[in-house]
């Protein structure tokens, strides 16, 4: 790439990163249903034919808000692994990770509402968000891969009425774990979203109080219910 061409690929980076932070502002605002390219080009002092060359529309700006927010629980979630000690069990890896996760839900919650929130009308996510929404859930379940391939685990029993659905659900995601922990990582990664969500948008209120001590005493036990050992 020759100066010019890096100068104008710095510029347009630039340009994009500008209007997604006012896209976001407008969201923690007015939230995503107003979201609007029109508002957005106005706030920026440019016109709106402009953006149309970096957003064609209010749903590619909207993608690429939610592939972001998605990437950025996602590498709370890697962090958190990495930053485990090697001698750490697998549900002390599990719970920091959930702890992470729930750290970025609430430091961000007009990005996490974005994605685990209601739906923004007319607004259908297409292929290029699910890969970047994987991440956390491939993370938990790294996690109890390990834990199975190796020691410490209990793992749950499947009940026969969804004995196909786990087949289905481990060759799809986790062929090399059993069904019924498959099944249990769905149920528990249902869970944690369930969780942080109650705390999120205010469900909690007048209900528990310790929120960080609860929220890790459920931690541990959907790393539990998947299998993992909890130390004595």
């Amino acid at each position: 790439m020759n100066t010019v061409q890096g100068a104008r690929a710095r510029a347009r980076a630039e340009v994009t990163a500008a209007i997604k932070d006012e896209a976001r502002r407008q969201l923690a605002a007015d939230g995503a249903a107003k979201l609007s390219l029109r508002a957005v080009a106005r706030e920026l002092g440019m016109v709106s034919s402009a953006l149309y060359r970096y957003f064609p529309s209010r749903d590619d700006l909207l993608t690429a808000l939610i592939v972001d927010a998605y990437d950025a629980v996602g590498e709370a979630a890697e962090e958190a692994l990495a930053q485990q000690r090697p001698a750490a069990s697998p549900a002390a890896r599990w719970t920091a990770v959930c702890r992470a996760v729930r750290t970025w839900a609430l430091a961000h919650p007009h990005e996490y509402a974005l994605i685990y929130g209601s739906p923004v009308p007319g607004y259908t996510a297409p292929e290029a968000t699910v890969v970047p929404a994987s991440r956390v859930g491939l993370v938990l379940i790294s996690i109890a891969r390990d834990a199975h391939l190796g020691k410490g685990v209990a793992p749950p029993k499947p009940p026969a009425r969804l004995l196909a659905e786990g087949e289905r659900m481990a060759a799809d995601f986790a062929p090399d774990l059993p069904p019924a922990v498959a099944v249990a990582l769905v149920a528990a990664w249902a869970q944690l979203f369930g969780l942080i969500s109650f705390e999120a948008f205010g469900q909690f209120h007048r209900v528990v109080e310790e929120r960080e001590a609860f929220f890790t005493h459920a931690a541990e036990q959907l790393a539990r219910s998947v299998g993992l050992v909890l130390p004595a």
